[in-house]
């Protein structure tokens, strides 16, 4: 899970909190926490890590970088010190990608077993900003139905998918694509990837 904008007097905060209990592969993730940690302080962003009790190994394990390396503040998977579990540290957006099934289902019925289900609630409850990057496939009728529900509790769900028209080059164009829309949705600006302007690059059809 990934946290986005927090308005907080003059300045952004991004609560980001990756959420890696089930990693894809490390491209999923990896780009979005070092755009943050890159770009983030001039354009006024501050981004915080926390990671699920798997998702620590899994992360390590995929990237071949320390979760302490990441150089964003990052938090326990059960820490309830974090500022972006209480609604009143103003925090305005929250990512979780890759996002499970499993975090799915709790996150759509509020089980915040966890940090990350605990600053799911609270982005809900706030009517903040939730972006949920749904890694499963394919999608049987519970996970329907849960994407339904967090739907009309105020979240937005998104496919991890690349796009293909802006001709990205090799896998980390690709994932570039899914990067630039997950910084989209925080309104973050980027430009990681060709827009879509109406004119093909391909040739004639």
């Amino acid at each position: 899970m990934i946290k986005g904008y927090c308005h907080r007097i003059d300045e952004f905060q991004i609560a980001a909190t990756a959420q890696f209990e089930y990693v894809v592969n490390r491209f999923h993730v990896q780009p979005v926490l070092h755009f943050l940690r890159d770009e983030g302080p001039a354009l006024g962003i501050e981004a915080h890590v926390t990671f699920t009790k798997y998702g620590r190994l899994v992360y390590s394990d995929e990237t071949g970088e320390s979760p302490s390396d990441i150089g964003l503040p990052t938090w326990g998977p059960t820490d309830m010190t974090a500022p972006f579990a209480s609604g009143s540290a103003g925090y305005d957006a929250m990512v979780v990608v890759p996002c499970s099934a499993g975090s799915l289902a709790r996150i759509a019925h509020g089980m915040s077993t966890d940090l990350v289900g605990r600053a799911a609630d609270v982005m809900l409850k706030e009517r903040r900003k939730l972006v949920l990057v749904l890694r499963e496939s394919p999608y049987n009728l519970v996970h329907l139905r849960n994407m339904v529900a967090v739907t009309e509790a105020g979240a937005l769900v998104m496919p991890a998918s690349p796009s293909f028209y802006s001709h990205p080059e090799g896998v980390l164009g690709l994932v570039d694509t899914v990067t630039a829309r997950i910084l989209d949705q925080l309104d973050v600006p980027n430009e990681l990837m060709r827009r879509w302007s109406g004119q093909l690059l391909g040739g004639s059809s």
